[in-house]
């Protein structure tokens, strides 16, 4: 595969004081050419595929709490779509989701419908994007670690609000913000904070439709100065769905993710 131009990835930095990583891993639409050419879909159903899989305006929500924390958090944003490759999947036989096509390197669409043809050696996909990003996030979190003695992972994602094929635990409560956690990283201090922060959108809800939240593979399960949260709000509170525009929803979205940052920084 040829080098591609486009970065991968941005990390934007906050203050030398926050442990606070805000991380926007499914925000992007941007397929680069090279692997474009590797995807079945003609360029109306791509279009409508990203409509549905993409976390539409995270990446502003994310920015735009940011510039409004006293202390500026740090940000982790993801450049390209998830479906060049998906950084929050596990690269091997641990994911889930590899049962509906949708490991690290999805071969099937939402409506669980053929992305790539059958046979594709992913490899080339994983050398790339998939590695390069997690190195850089596992020391994004090391610098956080090193500079503050911790690091807090903010994992800003959006979902439908009706399921989509693909949902391996669709059938459970659809909550405005759900909140996904891990038990070793996800400290009940934490899940309080985000409860506290999101409970004016009409409740949050925990571990349903989505469940566990980003940490670097050198920290899962083993360093406790990590602590990670997931933040997943049902698109309906501030978009039109599917891939439509941002409402007013956003900017309240907004004050209650620097609530959180704010209140987990200082914890």
């Amino acid at each position: 595969m040829s080098t591609d131009p486009q970065p991968s990835f941005r990390l934007l930095p906050g203050s030398s004081e926050s442990p606070v990583l805000l991380h926007v891993p499914h925000g992007s639409r941007a397929i680069p050419e090279e692997v474009r050419g590797g995807v079945v879909l003609d360029d109306s159903a791509l279009e409508r595929e990203l409509d549905h899989i993409t976390d539409a305006h995270t990446a502003e929500l994310a920015a735009r709490a940011a510039e409004a924390c006293a202390v500026r958090p740090w940000r982790f944003v993801n450049a390209l779509s998830r479906l060049v490759v998906d950084p929050e999947r596990f690269p091997d036989d641990r994911e889930e989701m590899r049962a509906v096509g949708m490991g690290a390197v999805y071969t099937h669409t939402t409506h669980r419908e053929r992305l790539r043809p059958p046979g594709l050696d992913q490899t080339p996909l994983l050398e790339r994007y998939f590695h390069p990003y997690a190195r850089a996030m596992t020391e994004a979190v090391d610098a956080r670690i090193a500079a503050t003695g911790r690091a807090v992972i903010v994992d800003v994602h959006s979902y439908p609000t009706a399921p989509l094929p693909y949902e391996l635990h669709g059938t459970g409560p659809r909550p405005p913000v759900c909140l996904g956690t891990d038990p070793f990283h996800t400290p009940p201090e934490l899940r309080s904070l985000a409860e506290a922060a999101f409970a004016g959108f009409g409740g949050t809800g925990v571990d349903s439709p989505f469940i566990g939240t980003y940490v670097p593979l050198k920290h899962y399960g083993t360093d406790r100065r990590v602590s990670a949260l997931m933040i997943e709000i049902r698109r309906d509170t501030y978009m039109t769905e599917p891939g439509g525009p941002a409402g007013p929803g956003l900017d309240a979205l907004a004050g209650a993710l620097v609530e959180l940052v704010e209140l987990a920084g200082r914890a």
